[in-house]
């Protein structure tokens, strides 16, 4: 697999082991300590998918997510949650259009899938009806969204939410 993927916790050994694991699969891996790293970094980073934990100094994961979706140069990026999920994490996350979450402790196979996963479908949506891919304004949108909650997996694949409090 290949892609540049953007790990943002605040937890030192959480962002090693995230991208000792993403690595190891091919893929391209930069960090960040917190929120606000991550809104520095992200235009110059230009990742395929962020991953957010929740609970950050700062700027919180989920705050986080509402400023990538609510800026033209990253609104289409897809973001996954890695965090210990509550009901009420996951409702917010749907609600600022988070494509995935993996509840921490995960297991590297399930972080390498739904990462994979997401990098395939953030391709994807560049793609129009005829299979080629379109071109981007400066702004970088591309016409509609398809965010909203819509077609959220979990780290198992599966379509809708999942919590999984106390992991």
């Amino acid at each position: 697999m290949s892609g540049r993927i953007l790990v943002v916790d605040d937890n030192k050994v959480i962002r090693q082991l995230i991208r000792v694991n993403l690595e190891l699969e091919g893929f391209e891996v930069v960090t960040a300590a917190d929120g606000a790293e991550c809104l520095d970094v992200v235009h110059h980073v230009r990742p395929d998918v962020v991953t957010l934990d929740v609970v950050m100094p700062r700027l919180n994961g989920l705050h986080t997510a509402a400023r990538l979706r609510s800026d033209p140069r990253t609104w289409d990026i897809p973001i996954a949650i890695v965090s210990a999920c509550t009901q009420g994490e996951v409702d917010n996350g749907e609600t600022v259009g988070v494509d995935a979450f993996l509840a921490k402790p995960f297991e590297p196979t399930e972080l390498v899938r739904t990462v994979g996963k997401l990098v395939r479908e953030g391709r994807q949506r560049g793609r129009g009806p005829e299979g080629g891919t379109q071109e981007k304004d400066a702004g970088g949108e591309d016409g509609e969204s398809d965010r909203g909650g819509a077609g959220m997996v979990d780290a198992g694949g599966d379509a809708g939410p999942v919590a999984r409090p106390g992991g």
